[in-house]
């Protein structure tokens, strides 16, 4: 397997593709047509990663792109969003056939000292795969384009005190949109992901019911992921929409809703009860349990 080429800096980006420096060091707009690499940089079929953060949009006929292990063809305009240390893969040369592409690219320095840098974990869509991308009306499409060029605009043109908060203004708005777009894109596939929902409480069952649980533990986040094919964020989000309840909440939820039935028809101690769910210590179980009832698990036999 090739070695993953490390990108440091939005200037070595740029370097790479054959742009001239860009104007700001900390975020820079690249549109797929302007890309003329240097006939000695070897860019396409590539695995890299950066120190940065990306929103790259591909039109319909951009080709494919890939991530991990796994190549994922754009049927439609779509946005993939990476964060810093994200493993992508580089379309093949004669597979650049798009032209109206773009990258927008922000060093976490850019909002390091700003309140978008205390927000950015609510905007988890940074953390799915490829193949969770948001695919975009021509309406959206044209809407994040727009606030894409007012950024470009901002800091493409001569610095002054006010040029910092605009720009990072009009990227948290792009963000918050994604998100309102995220959102419809989650509503409109409502019966694929019901199917997914279904598939995940059987998985959940399944887990509790087998010897997974003195083996291994408590089921994590990643674990579901893996199981349904999804990131475990696209998942956790895709749940939160259909059911008001993130991974965590469900595996919480369970956890409760069997420890209440063990604990009214059985003399076990607390104790066994909470290595029995796959608890390290029973003060965790005792806590997760008052947390979500009011009450710990021995107030709650006695007073049933």
């Amino acid at each position: 397997m090739s070695d993953i080429v490390i990108i440091e800096s939005i200037s070595k980006f740029h370097e790479i593709l054959g742009l001239s420096a860009p104007d700001h060091p900390l975020i820079s707009l690249i549109k797929d047509q302007e890309v003329r690499p240097p006939s000695d940089q070897a860019i396409y079929g590539v695995r890299f990663a950066t120190d940065f953060y990306s929103i790259i949009y591909k039109d319909k006929v951009s080709g494919s792109m890939g991530y991990g292990r796994s190549t994922y063809d754009f049927q439609e305009g779509s946005l993939v969003f990476g964060s810093p240390g994200q493993v992508f893969s580089s379309p093949k040369k004669e597979e650049m056939t798009g032209k109206d592409g773009w990258s927008l690219m922000f060093h976490p320095d850019l909002i390091r000292k700003s309140e978008l840098w205390d927000k950015m974990e609510r905007y988890t869509f940074f953390s799915y795969d490829v193949n969770e991308s948001l695919h975009l009306s021509l309406k959206e499409e044209q809407f994040c384009f727009e606030l894409i060029r007012k950024i470009r605009e901002e800091y493409g043109q001569n610095l002054d005190q006010h040029s910092h908060t605009l720009i990072i203004s009009n990227l948290e708005l792009l963000l918050n949109y994604c998100m309102r777009f995220y959102d419809r894109q989650f509503y409109t596939r409502t019966s694929m992901h019901k199917d997914f929902v279904a598939d995940f409480s059987s998985a959940l069952r399944s887990y509790f019911n087998s010897s997974a649980l003195q083996d291994d533990g408590l089921p994590s986040s990643e674990y579901f992921g893996k199981r349904l094919n999804m990131s475990k964020n696209y998942l956790s989000d895709m749940l939160k929409k259909e059911t008001g309840k993130s991974i965590k909440e469900h595996i919480d939820g369970y956890i409760i809703d069997k420890a209440k039935a063990v604990l009214l028809n059985s003399n076990k101690k607390i104790s066994e009860i909470a290595y029995g769910f796959g608890f390290d210590y029973p003060q965790s179980f005792t806590r997760l349990f008052k947390n979500k009832t009011g009450m710990s698990p021995a107030e709650y036999r006695s007073l049933n």
